[in-house]
């Protein structure tokens, strides 16, 4: 089996929109699709964004964040904090066609920022695939034993 980080990767990598979900100013959670960027590390990803968003100033008040993956290898939790990041060249780096269509500035323009999450944890669900998850949901319903969908723990990043 492999290693539980590299499960957390491949989940990750394998996500196009991850949902992020933070405090907004009235202590309220708030969720929003984030489109997945390329990383390194699963410790720290990055997302483009604008620098002036409601978010951008809720998450600087509050930077606890969760970002949720999902896909047909399993389902990640990424728990940590997030904060605006100026690195001009890491935004060129991340930059690519489908990010003009929401942000038609490009990344010259002072309002295209980069929201870098740092993890502490990431909680993961690995999916057996879907012929082995259909089977294992038919006999937890008609058998007397819990369904097993797949693997499941908690990594500290």
């Amino acid at each position: 089996m492999p290693h539980e980080k590299d499960v957390v990767t491949s989940i990750m990598k394998n996500t196009r929109i991850a949902v992020l979900t933070y405090v907004d100013e009235q202590g309220r959670l708030v969720s929003m699709p984030m489109a997945t960027q390329d990383f390194d590390d699963p410790g720290v990803v990055h997302f483009i964004t604008e620098a002036v968003a409601d978010k951008m100033s809720a998450i600087a008040a509050t930077p606890q964040v969760n970002v949720a993956y999902s896909s047909d290898d399993g389902w990640v939790s990424l728990s940590g904090t997030a904060r605006r990041n100026d690195d001009r060249s890491l935004l060129e780096q991340l930059w690519g066609p489908g990010n003009a269509a929401f942000m038609p500035g490009g990344p010259e323009d002072p309002n295209s920022t980069v929201l870098t999450v740092t993890a502490e944890t990431a909680s993961y669900w690995e999916s057996p695939g879907k012929a082995a998850l259909v089977v294992e949901m038919a006999k937890g319903v008609v058998g007397d034993h819990q369904a097993k969908p797949g693997d499941s723990g908690t990594v500290s990043l």
